[in-house]
């Protein structure tokens, strides 16, 4: 009896010591805290606003048969290749045309125009050249893309309508045409391909 009551004794004391120590501790408020944010009243309850990442959906594309699908993945592929090349051209195009605005000059805007000439003739000579005809057809589209200027008319401008029907009638041999536009609409399959890979910079 008397280890019982010893033990009992023994419990009620370390309960009371645990019920002491074991007291929640004051609730510190951290910086994010007291961050404002929009709230919607929705039944007496305040919802808070919540603002999240955007979110990519895509649709998983059906194919209609192999053949389809086979195109699908050449036009992709012909698409990925000459996209850093059209996005050059839109680049070097749109720093000649702040160049050509800085200065008066009409030697200094030739020397422009020729340093912009050689840089995508280097370019020409090392990659561009090699591309199948099916590749300088998507290339001639997303330059006009870049640029909202068709291959043509930048040539026309930059180095006149005779350079221009020259270039135009060369590019003809080999099946192009530089005065093919570019339609969003029309060409849904190269702007599915482009924002699956994350490109959505255009001049339209």
């Amino acid at each position: 009896m008397k280890f019982i009551g010893f033990l009992l004794m023994f419990c009620c004391l370390v309960g009371e010591v645990s019920a002491q120590t074991d007291k929640p501790a004051p609730m510190v408020l951290g910086k994010n805290d007291t961050i404002r944010v929009a709230v919607t009243d929705v039944d007496g309850q305040l919802i808070p606003w919540v603002v999240c990442p955007p979110i990519r959906i895509v649709d998983t594309r059906i194919f209609a048969n192999d053949a389809d699908r086979d195109n699908y993945r050449r036009l992709r592929y012909n698409v990925m290749k000459v996209l850093p090349y059209a996005r050059f051209a839109g680049q070097r195009y749109a720093k000649l045309q702040r160049d050509l605005a800085l200065t008066g000059d009409k030697k200094k805007q030739k020397e422009l125009i020729s340093t912009c000439e050689g840089e995508i003739k280097t370019l020409f000579d090392k990659e561009i050249k090699n591309l199948t005809i099916s590749q300088g057809e998507v290339l001639i589209k997303l330059i006009d893309r870049e640029t909202g200027q068709t291959s043509y008319t930048m040539v026309k401008e930059l180095k006149g309508g005779f350079k221009a029907f020259m270039f135009q009638s060369v590019a003809s041999i080999f099946g192009h045409n530089l005065k093919e536009t570019y339609d969003p609409d029309e060409q849904r399959d190269i702007e599915a391909i482009l924002t699956q890979a994350g490109y959505n910079s255009t001049s339209y």
